[in-house]
């Protein structure tokens, strides 16, 4: 019984110590507004120059109206009502140069956000490397060598287990 007590005080402390974290974390956490839903995305958010993103938005409650977003990336774009969001895409120009790019929306609703893109610029190849020239291409190479080598070892190892079996079988009938 005595026992069963002590169980009972330190549930209680337990209890008491979640009810306190709780209070703690409801009084300073920032209350939501309901509808206040504004965000913009671009995918991908790493893209090399000369690419095409897709740009997806919400304008919290103002979703079947247009809305622009604006970039040094890529200049300004309208985004359309699509599905419940507001969709676009562009493609960033082949020279624009590399770096982090401020990607911002504004809402027909006065509502704003932004994210950030970063854009690359690696210089691409127009031709494969030069790795030799390539010597063996031409005429019969090692390849040739190999299957006519490799079928002749098959076959020795057939004769010699045709060879070796007989002989086995001879020895054991004796």
């Amino acid at each position: 019984m005595r026992g069963l007590s002590a169980y009972h005080r330190a549930f209680s402390a337990v209890l008491a110590m979640f009810a306190l974290v709780a209070a703690f974390v409801l009084a300073t956490a920032t209350p939501a507004r309901a509808g206040e839903n504004t965000f913009v995305e671009v995918t991908p958010n790493t893209a090399q120059a000369g690419t095409r993103v897709n740009i997806r938005a919400s304008c919290d409650n103002a979703n079947n109206q247009q809305a622009t977003v604006k970039s040094d990336a890529f200049g300004r774009v309208v985004l359309r009502p699509d599905n419940g969001f507001l969709t676009g895409a562009v493609t960033i120009p082949g020279n624009k140069q590399p770096g982090d790019y401020p990607v911002d929306l504004r809402c027909a609703n006065g509502n704003t956000a932004s994210t950030t893109l970063t854009v690359l610029n690696m210089a691409q190849p127009s031709k494969g490397p030069a790795t030799g020239g390539g010597g063996t291409a031409g005429g019969r190479g090692a390849g040739s060598l190999l299957l006519v080598g490799g079928l002749a070892v098959v076959t020795v190892v057939a004769g010699l287990g045709m060879f070796g079996g007989g002989r086995r079988r001879a020895g054991t009938s004796s």
